[in-house]
């Protein structure tokens, strides 16, 4: 029986860490076809690389609005700050 030692090899892997972010935001529903009206969201986001630092909100809420399957002007980010 051979020992299992593959483990214990240091590696260097290539993938990025997401960086986490956490926001709290408002969703303007009300004119998406089922006139939900607005509503506030607070949680942690993973991205796969950092925000740019001046225009990073607008590519949050471009994230955001994704998810929610709205426009990215329908989401107003009320604060957002990195997760160390």
């Amino acid at each position: 029986m051979e020992p299992f030692t593959d483990c214990a090899a240091p590696r260097n892997y290539a993938f990025r860490v997401a960086t986490k972010y956490y926001t709290h935001f408002v969703t303007d529903e009300l004119s998406a076809p089922t006139a939900i009206p607005s509503s506030e969201w607070s949680g942690v986001v993973e991205l796969r690389h950092p925000l740019e630092t001046g225009g990073g909100t607008r590519e949050l809420r471009s994230l955001l609005a994704q998810s929610f399957d709205l426009d990215s002007e329908e989401i107003k980010i009320l604060h957002w700050a990195r997760v160390h």
